[in-house]
């Protein structure tokens, strides 16, 4: 059975909120003594100390090559350093962004994108409702690479665990592998009514070992230099070339 992407989605609202009353207790003890809390939680931007940070209505930082504990926001951005380290990184309206050979347990948002620069690893899942996913040049997921709505895009990336989206498009490029194959979900509940026909493209070189699903209509481009699966509820097109026809 596959899970929906925003079951976990719904959990996260009920752990911010509580995360957002805890927050205004330690901006008021920050308020009485009258300097700064050693505490990581905080109402603004804030910087990741070895324990992690979590703020509401603000961004988090980690340095760069700093190593840090879970990180999360409701209302903000999530920015890791290159050659930094963390656990989870999670936010509800803001992107997350892994920097340069920094590795992360897990990624988590979802209204916002999530991308990886070069040779950045995520141990587990990374997931998004809304928003793009990004995989640049030797960047590895361990586990799945979820989202709704927004582009995926792997460039010379690996994922492990498969990908999965319901209205959105997927370029699998520059000799990436994807582990778990592909599967395209008929939209449901909000998203049931979206006409968008998703563009999927498995480009020169690209590797796809399991299935290709597909439960709704799709445009499926396959290369003639392309590994993949059997396929599932679709029909690919082959091409030759470094690009399909466009669309």
């Amino acid at each position: 059975m596959h899970r929906h992407p925003l079951s976990r989605h719904s959990r996260l609202l009920v752990i911010f909120g509580a995360l957002a009353a805890l927050a205004g207790c330690f901006n008021a003890n920050e308020s009485s003594s009258g300097g700064s809390s050693p505490s990581t939680y905080g109402n603004g931007d804030v910087t990741a100390s070895h324990d992690g940070a979590h703020t509401v209505n603000g961004s988090v930082r980690v340095p760069d090559g700093a190593q840090t504990g879970n990180v999360g926001t409701v209302n903000g951005s999530i920015r890791v350093g290159d050659n930094a380290t963390l656990l989870e990184g999670e936010t509800v309206n803001g992107s997350i962004s892994l920097g340069s050979h920094a590795s992360a347990d897990s990624l988590t948002t979802v209204n916002g994108s999530i991308s990886l620069s070069d040779d950045a690893h995520v141990a587990h899942a990374v997931q998004t409702v809304n928003g793009s996913m990004t995989l640049r040049n030797g960047s590895q997921v361990g586990g799945s690479l979820t989202n709704v709505n927004g582009t995926i895009e792997l460039n010379t990336a690996r994922v492990g665990g498969g990908i999965k989206t319901a209205n959105g498009d997927i370029n699998v490029a520059g000799h990436s592998q994807v582990d778990g194959g592909i599967l395209v979900q008929k939209p449901s509940g909000l998203f049931e009514f979206m006409q968008h026909a998703p563009r999927v493209v498995i480009g020169p070189g690209a590797v796809v070992n399991g299935e290709l699903h597909f439960e709704r209509k799709v445009e499926l481009y396959v290369s003639d230099r392309a590994t993949i699966g059997p396929v599932v509820g679709a029909t690919a097109v082959r091409y030759s070339g470094e690009a399909p026809p466009a669309g």
